[in-house]
C-alpha cells in the first residue's frame, strides 16, 4: 500500500543515507515512476527531502532531520512485526508493547500518513483463528516465545498421537508459526515442528543455542507445508463428476481436475484425484452425494458401496 511504501522510503533514507530512485524502486519492488510519485507525496506531507541529479545523485533527508521512530524500545520493535495479527501479539504477551509501538509510529508520521494509517485500521482486520472451533489452550506459549527471543534451550514433556504417547524432548526453538489459529514451534537442530499446545511440561535447560545463519523460518515453513500435503495425499482415485461436483473441488483436487479432467461423453467429467487414507476418502466423497461416482480403486469403491447400503437400510 502507498502509505507503507512512504514510511519505507522514509526509513530507508534515514538508515542508509542517499539512495537513487532506481535503488529505492528495487528495494520496494515498484517502478521508478512510482518512487517519483511517492517522493512528491512525502514533499507534500512536509518531509524535508531533496534530490540531486546526475551520476552521483539521489534522494536524501536534510542533515539532522530524523523521525521519532527511533524511540521504539526493543520489545516494542519486536511487537510491531506482529501488528497485522494483534491477537497473536496478545497471546505472546506483547499486547501492551504493540499498542505502545503503534502509538509511537503514529506520532512520528506526517499528518497525511497518519490519516492513511487510521483509514487502514478502520477498514482491514485479520482474524487468524478458525471459524468453527475455539482457540486451543496454549499454557506454555509465553515461555516458548521467550525461549525463541533469547535462544534458550527447553526441555519438554510432549504429547503425540503415536505410542509412546508422551515423550521427553530437548528443543532448540528457532521460531514460532501461527497457522489457522494453532501455534507451532520449529525446533533445531534437524529441524522438527511441534504443536505448542501439546507441550505438557516445560523447563528452561539453563543453556543457550545458536541457530544456523542460513536458517529461514518462512522458507522452512513453506517446504514443511508442501511435504505435509505430499504425505497427506499419498493415493489417487479415479472418479466421474457432474458439473456441480467438479465445482466443489478445492486445493490439490481442483488442480488435478484442471490438469487431467476429461469429458466421458455422458455429460460427466472423468479425473484422477489425490486422496488421503481410505477412511478419509470415504467421508470426503460421500459429502458429494450423487454428484460423484468413484470408479477406482476397487477397494475404495467397495467401501463406499457398503456405507451407502448401510445408510439405505438405516433410512429405509
Amino acid at each position: 500500500m502507498k502509505s507503507s511504501r512512504l514510511v519505507s522510503i522514509l526509513l530507508l533514507l534515514q538508515s542508509r543515507g542517499r539512495l537513487t530512485a532506481a535503488q529505492l524502486a528495487e528495494e520496494l519492488e515498484v517502478s521508478v515512476r512510482t518512487v517519483y510519485r511517492d517522493v512528491e507525496a512525502l514533499h507534500a506531507a512536509g518531509v524535508p527531502l531533496y534530490g540531486d541529479a546526475g551520476h552521483a545523485g539521489g534522494y536524501q533527508l536534510v542533515d539532522g532531520w530524523r523521525t521519532r521512530l527511533t524511540g521504539l524500545t526493543t520489545g516494542e520493535a519486536e511487537a510491531l512485526f506482529l501488528s497485522a495479527v494483534p491477537g497473536a501479539a496478545a497471546e505472546l504477551g506483547l499486547g501492551s508493547l504493540l499498542t505502545a509501538a503503534q502509538h509511537k509510529v503514529e506520532a512520528a508520521l506526517p499528518p497525511e500518513l497518519r490519516v492513511h494509517s487510521a483509514r487502514i485500521k478502520s477498514r482491514f482486520h485479520l482474524d487468524a483463528h478458525g471459524w468453527y472451533a475455539d482457540a486451543d489452550e496454549v499454557p506454555y506459549l509465553t515461555e516458548v516465545a521467550h525461549a525463541v527471543w533469547n535462544r534458550r534451550v527447553l526441555r519438554v514433556r510432549y504429547r503425540r498421537w503415536k505410542e509412546p504417547s508422551e515423550v521427553e524432548r530437548r528443543l532448540e526453538p528457532y521460531g514460532l508459526v501461527l497457522k489457522a489459529g494453532r501455534w507451532y514451534v520449529v525446533s533445531g537442530p534437524r529441524p522438527v515442528t511441534y504443536r505448542v499446545d501439546q507441550i505438557i511440561e516445560l523447563a528452561d535447560a539453563s543453556e543457550e543455542f545458536e541457530a544456523p545463519d542460513d536458517f529461514d523460518l518462512v522458507a522452512y515453513w513453506r517446504r514443511y507445508q508442501e511435504d505435509f500435503q505430499d504425505r497427506l495425499h499419498s493415493g489417487t482415485a479415479l472418479v466421474r463428476l457432474t458439473d456441480a461436483g467438479a465445482a466443489r473441488l478445492t486445493g490439490r483436487q481442483a488442480a488435478a481436475l484442471a490438469e487431467n479432467g476429461r469429458p466421458d461423453g455422458e455429460g460427466w467429467t472423468l479425473a484422477e484425484l489425490p486422496v488421503e487414507s481410505a477412511d478419509f476418502a470415504v467421508g470426503e466423497f460421500l459429502r458429494f452425494g450423487s454428484d460423484v461416482e468413484v470408479l477406482g480403486p476397487a477397494s475404495l469403491r467397495d467401501r463406499l458401496a457398503a456405507v451407502v447400503r448401510t445408510l439405505a437400510d438405516r433410512y429405509g
